[in-house]
């Protein structure tokens, strides 16, 4: 199973970095910051998604699903980061729009993951589910209608933090938060409580430089793309890996 998954991978990943669309015909300069930070991102996340591919197997059948899930969300990012490169690398910019090709997958996905963490545990009503994934759309498809300049920026702001912060609600007061208080799991409660955090925590980096960008003008493209794939890189692997983590701990109980 183990070869079949990494034979797998390895055509995917090899289909994407030569294909038409990734094949760029400008070098990356060493002396370019945001193109540099493209590369590492896409590597990280590459190795992320091996890595998530061939632990799920390792893992309690009950989670699989949550650890699956988060080899898909690097893979999602990595062959988009993989574009943004070159876009970049052609014409020496990338508008923050084009990163919601990869926030409207990767961010629902990950507002499910404490849904599907949560049921690798104990029952739970699938309203938890789509209450997270709608005002994840919700808040992404606000943001990228004001980015791209379909509604007015300022509209736009407005509807993304009202998504986020019914998400947190969600996650701190709502019923996914009483029933992980209830379900008498250390593993899944503290991977819930670093996961909600990271929401918290490091998903401001996003309303804040929607703000910045649209709002107060006070931050340029290149520093903006910067943080962007910085703030991706540390969220979507630390989300995947505190699950993983959960899962192995779990995996350990159930066989001792």
């Amino acid at each position: 199973m183990k070869k079949r998954s990494i034979a797998v991978i390895a055509a995917l990943t090899f289909l994407v970095i030569t294909s038409p669309a990734n094949a760029a015909t400008t070098l990356l300069q060493m002396n370019d910051p945001v193109g540099i930070t493209f590369w590492i991102v896409s590597m990280g996340m590459l190795a992320g998604a091996v890595f998530f591919f061939l632990e799920r197997n390792t893992v309690a059948v009950a989670w699989r699903t949550s650890v699956t899930v988060a080899g898909l969300i690097c893979f999602i990012a990595f062959v988009h980061y993989m574009y943004i490169r070159n876009i970049w690398v052609t014409t020496g910019d990338v508008s923050t729009a084009y990163r919601y090709v990869d926030w409207l997958i990767t961010i629902p996905m990950q507002t499910i993951e404490f849904y599907l963490i949560l049921v690798a545990v104990r029952k739970v009503s699938d309203s938890i589910f789509w209450r997270l994934l709608i005002a994840s759309s919700i808040m992404l498809i606000g943001g990228y209608l004001g980015e791209a300049g379909y509604i007015q920026a300022f509209v736009g702001f407005i509807i993304l933090i009202a998504g986020w912060i019914y998400i947190l609600f969600e996650l701190f007061s709502g019923e996914a938060s009483k029933a992980v208080s209830k379900c008498g799991n250390k593993p899944l409660s503290n991977a819930f409580a670093v996961m909600r955090m990271i929401v918290t925590i490091g998903w401001v980096i996003y309303p804040l430089g929607y703000l910045l960008s649209h709002l107060t003008g006070g931050i340029d493209s290149n520093t903006l793309n910067i943080i962007y794939s910085l703030a991706d890189f540390v969220n979507k692997l630390a989300f995947g890996l505190v699950i993983w983590a959960a899962a192995m701990q779990n995996t350990s109980s159930s066989r001792r």
